[in-house]
């Protein structure tokens, strides 16, 4: 049976592309900020940060301390406190990660950063809208098939017989990604790899088929 992930088309190769060009050439020269897998991304209220590597998860915490996964910031997108109104809200590096830092100043002041994040923002809006459909279902092995769908689209890369997602992820990732339990996405992938529908290689990273 194919499964396909319905609802967006993330990922303008064209629109990433051309408002990765535009970063460069507008602003060469500029502090490219680096941290490392699972880094704690600092964010202040006046400021936007732009993903040019990597991938960042985006989580905010019930009262209860569980963390809840609203969004995966991947290459051209925008994240920071001035986009949202949870609190708390946490960025952590998935990879390791470049990204460009913004002010809001800056960008009242540039049209074209100022229409490049707007495009970018979208495509997030998108894909947490794609979140939350996927939670809604009650079978966690379809949760789990939806979310490893919508990574594929963000950041899967095609190879010999499938696409390689490019982060690792663990099962606890993907648990706290569906709204579930670590212990039960064990098990639901045992299934899918029974399936066929998906491999882990040898450095961990999955393979959907």
């Amino acid at each position: 049976m194919t499964y396909t992930f319905s609802g967006f088309d993330l990922s303008s190769t064209d629109l990433v592309t051309d408002w990765r060009r535009s970063l460069e050439e507008i602003y060469r020269g500029r502090t490219m900020h680096n941290y490392k897998s699972g880094q704690i991304v600092p964010m202040y209220p006046h400021e936007v940060w732009v993903v040019c590597r990597g991938v960042v998860q985006l989580n905010t915490l019930h009262p209860s301390g569980d963390e809840v996964l609203v969004g995966f910031a991947v290459q051209a997108m925008p994240f920071g406190l001035p986009l949202t109104n949870l609190d708390p809200y946490q960025a952590i590096a998935l990879s390791d990660i470049d990204l460009m830092r913004f002010t809001l100043n800056e960008l009242e002041n540039s049209a074209q950063l100022y229409q490049g994040i707007l495009q970018h923002l979208n495509r997030r809006l998108q894909q947490t809208e794609s979140l939350l459909a996927l939670v809604s279902n009650k079978r966690v092995e379809e949760r789990l098939r939806q979310i490893l769908l919508l990574l594929k689209q963000e950041i899967g890369i095609p190879i010999d017989g499938g696409t390689r997602l490019t982060v690792r992820l663990t099962h606890q990732h993907l648990a706290s990604a569906i709204s579930s339990t670590r212990v039960t996405v064990t098990r639901a992938m045992k299934l899918l790899q029974d399936e066929g529908w998906l491999k882990i290689d040898r450095d961990r990273h999955i393979i959907l088929m």
